[in-house]
């Protein structure tokens, strides 16, 4: 099931980020997009640390952990996250939505021994994908400027916000044992990591413009999330 959302997921970047280039010659500009430079070179950083440091080490995760250890890895992360994604659900009015995230939670922890088995998709329990970026625009925010931050990725200052709040929230932060909790932070973005490598070459032999790809893939992802894929249509 998790690498099923995963490669759905893939594929929902990858067409609207080839939707978004399409027909274009050079990558056009995006008023969403004022700190252009800053964020090209905090890109180019990124990948950088990216080739040399953080694909080789997500590489050998996904190469030498076997399949179902690799599953459970990202099934206890995940469950660690249904809290979050319950509370933004209510707090954007969605209390059935809070529902399944709670009977994920509760069902995964038991049943799913701490959550390292997903029993509640199994169940039929849908798993839902809100945050409080997304529920900070329902409330009304308005819509940000796009910033690019190495490690950390695309985001705009309104999900940055939102990121930062549940980050420093988040239980692995309240691990007392300094080791034991950076060791859980670093396996899990090692593991997020390891999911995303079938999209790197795709990426590089798709785009033109591998930085206005990821741009604007990112911006038409995060609006299809916050209208729950009905998003209202623009003028050009």
């Amino acid at each position: 099931m998790r690498t099923i959302l995963k490669t759905n997921t893939l594929r929902s970047l990858l067409a609207i980020g080839s939707m978004a280039l399409a027909g274009l010659g050079v990558a056009a500009e995006n008023p969403h997009d004022p700190y252009e430079n800053f964020n090209r070179t905090m890109y180019t950083v990124n990948k950088t640390l990216d080739t040399y440091v953080t694909r080789p080490v997500a590489q050998a995760y996904d190469a030498s952990v076997p399949l179902p250890a690799k599953a459970g890895v990202g099934n206890f992360f995940g469950n660690l996250g249904e809290a979050w994604v319950g509370a933004n659900s209510l707090m954007q009015g969605k209390p059935g939505d809070a529902g399944d995230s709670l009977a994920r939670m509760l069902v995964n922890s038991t049943v799913g021994i701490f959550g390292l088995f997903d029993v509640a998709s199994e169940l039929g329990i849908e798993r839902h994908n809100e945050d409080l970026g997304q529920t900070f625009a329902i409330w009304g925010a308005k819509e940000s400027n796009y910033v690019f931050l190495p490690l950390i990725g695309p985001r705009t200052v309104r999900d940055t916000a939102g990121w930062a709040i549940e980050f420093f929230t988040d239980p692995l932060m309240g691990i007392k044992n300094y080791h034991t909790r950076y060791g859980a932070v670093a396996l899990r973005f090692v593991d997020l990591r390891a999911g995303l490598l079938p999209a790197d070459k795709i990426v590089e032999e798709a785009a033109i413009d591998e930085y206005a790809y990821v741009r604007d893939a990112y911006l038409q992802r995060r609006q299809n999330l916050i209208y729950d894929g009905r998003p209202p249509r623009f003028d050009d």
